[in-house]
């Protein structure tokens, strides 16, 4: 835990209640806070951004009640030379045509396969996975809350302690000060009241 006992405050919040005995204090300080730059509504280019899992439209779409556009097959077909019966050429794109789709078939079939064979324990390590960075990211924040209240405590604590100290010194000075001024108010008199019977013995001694 940090200790406060070697640190110099030149204010004490827990303490001070300067505001609400002085409103007109309160008034320069919401002015002055007035002209402090605004906080930035963007994050933190390091903070990575939000992540959808809808995009606007598709969102928009569902509100509205519309139904999902229908697939797009076209890359699917197999189409033949539109001339008969067809140049070189023609029938060269189709078979290349064919071979891509027949590629994407067989690609789309492995990993189907291996989505069946391992897709299931990997989407349970995933979870699990999330699950313990969840707990450790709950733990940590609730250390951290834990954290900070014990030092605002400390900190609470530690300046009610020394605003009450300085409060005692500072009526134990106010009437140091008024016993000094009322020592002083008496030695003038006591000038004067000496002035006075010296200057009386004067002229009595001259009347002699």
């Amino acid at each position: 835990m940090v200790s406060l006992n070697n640190q110099a405050f030149d204010s004490l919040p827990y303490y001070d209640n300067d505001l609400e005995q002085y409103p007109i204090l309160k008034e320069k300080v919401d002015k002055e806070l007035m002209r402090e730059p605004k906080v930035p509504q963007t994050m933190h280019p390091l903070v990575p951004p939000t992540f959808e899992l809808f995009k606007p439209a598709e969102l928009a779409r569902v509100e509205a009640h519309q139904p999902l556009p229908p697939l797009d097959t076209v890359r699917y077909q197999l189409p033949a030379p539109t001339s008969s019966p067809g140049t070189d050429e023609e029938w060269r794109k189709a078979i290349q045509n064919a071979h891509a789709q027949l590629e994407h078939q067989r690609l789309r079939h492995t990993n189907l396969a291996l989505l069946q064979t391992y897709g299931q324990n990997a989407w349970r390590i995933n979870n699990y996975f999330l699950e313990e960075t969840a707990k450790q990211s709950e733990k940590a924040l609730e250390e951290l809350k834990e954290l900070t209240t014990e030092l605002n405590r400390e900190r609470k604590n530690s300046q009610t302690h020394y605003g009450a100290q300085l409060t005692t010194l500072e009526t134990r000075w106010t009437e140091l000060l008024s016993s000094i001024l009322q020592i002083e108010m008496a030695n003038i008199a006591l000038e004067g009241e000496v002035e006075r019977l010296r200057r009386k013995e004067e002229d009595m001694n001259g009347m002699s």
